[in-house]
Protein backbone atom coordinates (compact mmCIF):
# COMPACT_ATOMS: atom_id res chain seq x y z
CA UNK A 1 0.00 0.00 0.00
CA UNK A 2 2.90 2.19 0.99
CA UNK A 3 4.61 1.62 -2.47
CA UNK A 4 1.53 2.51 -3.94
CA UNK A 5 0.56 5.50 -2.57
CA UNK A 6 4.24 7.03 -3.42
CA UNK A 7 3.71 5.94 -6.95
CA UNK A 8 0.55 7.77 -6.87
CA UNK A 9 2.53 10.91 -5.72
CA UNK A 10 5.01 10.06 -8.50
CA UNK A 11 3.04 10.48 -11.37
CA UNK A 12 1.01 13.17 -9.81
CA UNK A 13 4.08 15.69 -9.24
CA UNK A 14 5.31 14.35 -12.94
CA UNK A 15 2.10 15.48 -14.92
CA UNK A 16 2.54 18.67 -12.93
CA UNK A 17 6.38 19.05 -14.10
CA UNK A 18 5.24 17.86 -18.08
CA UNK A 19 2.33 20.29 -17.93
CA UNK A 20 4.30 23.10 -16.84
CA UNK A 21 7.15 22.60 -19.42
CA UNK A 22 4.40 22.80 -22.27
CA UNK A 23 2.78 25.83 -21.24
CA UNK A 24 5.15 28.44 -23.29
CA UNK A 25 5.09 25.93 -26.33
CA UNK A 26 0.56 26.07 -26.68
CA UNK A 27 0.73 29.86 -25.92
CA UNK A 28 3.72 30.52 -28.43
CA UNK A 29 1.31 28.62 -31.04
CA UNK A 30 -1.54 30.55 -30.19
CA UNK A 31 0.24 33.98 -30.64
CA UNK A 32 -0.92 35.64 -33.86
CA UNK A 33 1.45 35.59 -36.62
CA UNK A 34 1.71 39.13 -36.67
CA UNK A 35 2.48 39.58 -33.32
CA UNK A 36 5.40 37.06 -33.64
CA UNK A 37 6.72 39.06 -36.93
CA UNK A 38 6.54 42.47 -35.27
CA UNK A 39 8.36 41.03 -32.31
CA UNK A 40 11.67 39.93 -34.55
CA UNK A 41 12.99 42.23 -37.62
CA UNK A 42 11.27 41.26 -40.21
CA UNK A 43 7.90 42.82 -41.54
CA UNK A 44 4.33 42.43 -41.02
CA UNK A 45 3.49 40.16 -43.32
CA UNK A 46 0.72 40.90 -46.29
CA UNK A 47 -2.47 39.45 -46.25
CA UNK A 48 -3.52 38.19 -49.81
CA UNK A 49 -7.10 38.14 -49.59
CA UNK A 50 -6.84 42.31 -49.72
CA UNK A 51 -8.33 41.81 -53.03
CA UNK A 52 -7.82 45.77 -53.37
CA UNK A 53 -3.90 45.55 -53.05
CA UNK A 54 -3.99 42.51 -55.08
CA UNK A 55 -5.90 44.16 -58.27
CA UNK A 56 -3.07 46.90 -57.44
CA UNK A 57 -0.07 44.92 -57.97
CA UNK A 58 -1.56 43.15 -60.89
CA UNK A 59 -2.36 46.17 -62.96
CA UNK A 60 0.88 47.36 -61.76
CA UNK A 61 2.46 44.03 -63.45
CA UNK A 62 0.01 44.58 -66.22
CA UNK A 63 0.64 47.81 -67.38
CA UNK A 64 4.49 47.08 -67.49
CA UNK A 65 3.86 44.09 -69.69
CA UNK A 66 2.31 45.86 -71.94
CA UNK A 67 4.36 48.61 -72.09
CA UNK A 68 7.38 46.65 -72.41
CA UNK A 69 6.18 43.64 -74.30
CA UNK A 70 5.25 46.49 -77.07
CA UNK A 71 7.74 48.49 -77.16
CA UNK A 72 6.11 51.51 -76.58
CA UNK A 73 8.97 53.87 -75.28
CA UNK A 74 10.94 52.85 -78.49
CA UNK A 75 7.62 54.38 -80.52
CA UNK A 76 8.18 57.35 -78.61
CA UNK A 77 5.56 57.34 -75.97
CA UNK A 78 6.52 57.84 -71.98
CA UNK A 79 6.14 55.59 -69.90
CA UNK A 80 4.35 58.03 -67.31
CA UNK A 81 1.78 59.27 -70.11
CA UNK A 82 1.24 55.68 -70.99
CA UNK A 83 0.59 55.15 -66.91
CA UNK A 84 -1.91 57.90 -66.68
CA UNK A 85 -3.71 56.65 -69.83
CA UNK A 86 -3.78 53.51 -68.09
CA UNK A 87 -5.02 54.94 -64.41
CA UNK A 88 -8.03 56.74 -65.94
CA UNK A 89 -8.58 53.78 -68.22
CA UNK A 90 -9.56 52.02 -65.36
CA UNK A 91 -11.18 54.81 -63.68
CA UNK A 92 -13.52 54.62 -66.60
CA UNK A 93 -13.72 51.02 -66.65
CA UNK A 94 -14.46 50.94 -62.67
CA UNK A 95 -17.58 53.70 -63.63
CA UNK A 96 -18.50 51.26 -65.89
CA UNK A 97 -18.16 54.12 -68.85
CA UNK A 98 -16.22 51.37 -71.23
CA UNK A 99 -18.32 49.23 -73.33
CA UNK A 100 -15.14 48.13 -74.89
CA UNK A 101 -12.66 47.68 -72.46
CA UNK A 102 -9.92 46.26 -74.92
CA UNK A 103 -8.70 49.09 -76.64
CA UNK A 104 -7.01 52.43 -75.60
CA UNK A 105 -6.59 55.18 -77.58
CA UNK A 106 -3.87 57.58 -77.03
CA UNK A 107 -3.02 60.63 -78.51
CA UNK A 108 0.84 62.67 -76.80
CA UNK A 109 0.55 66.11 -77.64
CA UNK A 110 3.80 66.58 -75.43
CA UNK A 111 5.16 65.75 -79.06
CA UNK A 112 5.10 68.16 -82.14
CA UNK A 113 2.67 67.29 -84.78
CA UNK A 114 5.52 66.05 -87.29
CA UNK A 115 5.52 63.01 -84.78
CA UNK A 116 3.36 59.88 -84.84
CA UNK A 117 1.62 60.72 -81.55
CA UNK A 118 -1.42 58.92 -81.72
CA UNK A 119 -0.62 55.37 -80.23
CA UNK A 120 -4.13 53.14 -80.13
CA UNK A 121 -3.00 49.94 -78.27
CA UNK A 122 -5.33 46.18 -78.46
CA UNK A 123 -4.93 45.46 -74.38
CA UNK A 124 -6.37 42.32 -74.89
CA UNK A 125 -4.32 40.66 -77.77
CA UNK A 126 -0.99 42.86 -76.63
CA UNK A 127 -0.85 44.80 -80.30
CA UNK A 128 -0.02 48.29 -81.34
CA UNK A 129 -2.68 49.06 -84.11
CA UNK A 130 -2.35 51.79 -85.11
CA UNK A 131 0.80 54.79 -84.65
CA UNK A 132 0.28 57.67 -86.56
CA UNK A 133 -0.15 61.45 -87.19
CA UNK A 134 -3.17 63.55 -85.51
CA UNK A 135 -3.76 67.00 -85.07
CA UNK A 136 -4.24 69.87 -83.09
CA UNK A 137 -6.62 72.96 -82.97
CA UNK A 138 -5.43 75.86 -84.83
CA UNK A 139 -5.42 78.21 -81.96
CA UNK A 140 -3.68 75.39 -79.44
CA UNK A 141 0.36 76.41 -81.16
CA UNK A 142 1.46 75.77 -84.66
CA UNK A 143 4.50 72.73 -84.19
CA UNK A 144 3.24 72.16 -81.08
CA UNK A 145 -0.08 72.12 -78.89
CA UNK A 146 0.17 74.04 -75.72
CA UNK A 147 -2.93 76.02 -75.24
CA UNK A 148 -6.28 74.57 -74.30
CA UNK A 149 -10.16 75.27 -73.58
CA UNK A 150 -13.48 73.81 -73.28
CA UNK A 151 -14.63 77.07 -74.58
CA UNK A 152 -17.07 76.87 -77.69
CA UNK A 153 -15.51 78.24 -80.72
CA UNK A 154 -12.13 78.74 -79.29
CA UNK A 155 -10.63 76.68 -82.12
CA UNK A 156 -8.49 74.31 -79.55
CA UNK A 157 -8.04 70.98 -78.49
CA UNK A 158 -8.95 69.91 -75.21
CA UNK A 159 -7.11 66.89 -73.03
CA UNK A 160 -8.49 64.43 -70.60
CA UNK A 161 -10.35 61.44 -71.08
CA UNK A 162 -13.09 60.69 -73.62
CA UNK A 163 -15.56 57.87 -74.24
CA UNK A 164 -15.88 57.36 -78.03
CA UNK A 165 -19.55 57.38 -79.16
CA UNK A 166 -21.07 56.33 -82.34
CA UNK A 167 -20.44 57.51 -86.18
CA UNK A 168 -22.00 59.66 -88.63
CA UNK A 169 -21.44 61.06 -91.98
CA UNK A 170 -20.78 64.77 -91.92
CA UNK A 171 -18.89 67.96 -93.62
CA UNK A 172 -15.63 66.04 -92.95
CA UNK A 173 -17.28 62.97 -94.38
CA UNK A 174 -17.01 59.63 -91.86
CA UNK A 175 -16.65 60.72 -88.76
CA UNK A 176 -16.46 59.54 -84.85
CA UNK A 177 -18.52 61.53 -82.34
CA UNK A 178 -16.82 61.86 -78.96
CA UNK A 179 -17.93 62.42 -75.12
CA UNK A 180 -15.64 64.35 -73.13
CA UNK A 181 -15.90 62.92 -69.01
CA UNK A 182 -14.06 65.56 -67.69
CA UNK A 183 -16.11 68.57 -66.41
CA UNK A 184 -14.77 71.75 -66.66
CA UNK A 185 -11.77 70.08 -69.01
CA UNK A 186 -13.79 68.45 -71.98
CA UNK A 187 -17.35 68.21 -71.21
CA UNK A 188 -18.01 70.78 -74.00
CA UNK A 189 -16.91 68.42 -76.64
CA UNK A 190 -20.70 67.67 -78.13
CA UNK A 191 -21.30 71.20 -78.17
CA UNK A 192 -17.87 71.89 -79.72
CA UNK A 193 -18.59 69.25 -82.39
CA UNK A 194 -15.55 67.52 -81.50
CA UNK A 195 -15.10 64.42 -83.49
CA UNK A 196 -12.30 62.49 -85.17
CA UNK A 197 -12.43 62.79 -88.93
CA UNK A 198 -10.05 62.18 -91.44
CA UNK A 199 -8.07 65.44 -92.88
CA UNK A 200 -6.27 65.81 -96.15
CA UNK A 201 -3.95 68.23 -93.55
CA UNK A 202 -2.95 65.42 -91.80
CA UNK A 203 0.18 64.22 -94.04
CA UNK A 204 3.61 63.54 -94.47
CA UNK A 205 4.16 65.56 -97.64
CA UNK A 206 3.37 68.36 -95.27
CA UNK A 207 5.75 67.98 -92.50
CA UNK A 208 8.48 67.72 -95.29
CA UNK A 209 7.91 70.73 -96.91
CA UNK A 210 7.25 72.91 -94.12
CA UNK A 211 7.91 70.58 -90.82
CA UNK A 212 4.55 70.54 -89.29
CA UNK A 213 1.19 68.74 -90.52
CA UNK A 214 -1.98 71.27 -90.63
CA UNK A 215 -4.12 72.03 -87.88
CA UNK A 216 -7.86 71.63 -87.02
CA UNK A 217 -10.60 73.48 -84.97
CA UNK A 218 -10.13 71.48 -82.00
CA UNK A 219 -10.87 68.11 -83.21
CA UNK A 220 -8.33 64.89 -83.52
CA UNK A 221 -8.27 64.21 -86.83
CA UNK A 222 -5.92 62.02 -88.57
CA UNK A 223 -4.88 60.80 -92.00
CA UNK A 224 -7.85 60.32 -94.72
CA UNK A 225 -6.24 57.05 -96.12
CA UNK A 226 -6.50 55.47 -91.89
CA UNK A 227 -9.46 57.69 -90.61
CA UNK A 228 -12.04 54.73 -91.39
CA UNK A 229 -10.70 52.10 -90.05
CA UNK A 230 -9.33 54.30 -87.12
CA UNK A 231 -12.99 55.26 -86.32
CA UNK A 232 -14.67 51.72 -86.79
CA UNK A 233 -11.39 49.51 -83.90
CA UNK A 234 -12.27 52.27 -81.29
CA UNK A 235 -16.01 53.23 -81.72
CA UNK A 236 -19.12 52.60 -79.10
CA UNK A 237 -17.36 52.75 -75.79
CA UNK A 238 -13.41 53.18 -75.79
CA UNK A 239 -11.13 55.15 -73.50
CA UNK A 240 -9.28 57.98 -75.81
CA UNK A 241 -6.99 59.89 -73.74
CA UNK A 242 -5.33 63.27 -74.87
CA UNK A 243 -2.36 64.14 -72.87
CA UNK A 244 -0.34 67.10 -72.18
CA UNK A 245 2.38 67.84 -69.71
CA UNK A 246 -0.41 71.03 -69.15
CA UNK A 247 0.34 72.33 -65.24
CA UNK A 248 -3.10 73.44 -64.99
CA UNK A 249 -4.47 70.12 -66.85
CA UNK A 250 -2.44 67.67 -64.41
CA UNK A 251 -3.52 69.71 -61.00
CA UNK A 252 -7.07 69.80 -61.97
CA UNK A 253 -8.36 66.31 -63.69
CA UNK A 254 -10.10 64.84 -60.93
CA UNK A 255 -9.33 61.67 -62.54
CA UNK A 256 -5.88 61.57 -62.40
CA UNK A 257 -5.71 62.66 -58.97
CA UNK A 258 -8.44 60.34 -57.76
CA UNK A 259 -8.25 57.73 -55.05
CA UNK A 260 -10.56 54.84 -56.42
CA UNK A 261 -11.95 54.10 -52.65
CA UNK A 262 -13.33 57.20 -51.82
CA UNK A 263 -14.15 58.82 -54.93
CA UNK A 264 -17.63 60.26 -56.24
CA UNK A 265 -17.92 59.59 -59.94
CA UNK A 266 -20.41 62.43 -59.97
CA UNK A 267 -17.26 64.83 -59.17
CA UNK A 268 -15.55 64.21 -62.55
CA UNK A 269 -17.89 63.26 -65.11
CA UNK A 270 -20.19 65.95 -66.92
CA UNK A 271 -23.79 66.04 -66.44
CA UNK A 272 -24.67 63.57 -69.22
CA UNK A 273 -21.82 60.78 -67.69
Amino acid sequence: MKKFGLKKVYLFFSSVFIFVLHVPFVFAKSKPISKLFSEKSGPTPICLTDTSLMNRVLNADFKSNVYDSLRLGSLGLGRQVFDYAMQGFNFMKEMGKLGNDQIISIVDFSKPSSKKRLFIIDLKNYKVLFNTYVAHGSQSGREYANDFSNTPESNKSSLGFYETEGTYMGGNGYSLRLQGIEQGINDNASKRDIVIHGANYVDESLIRSRGYIGRSWGCPAVPPRLHRSIIDKIKNGTCLFIFSPDSKYLAHSKILNSNFSNFSPAYAFNQKG
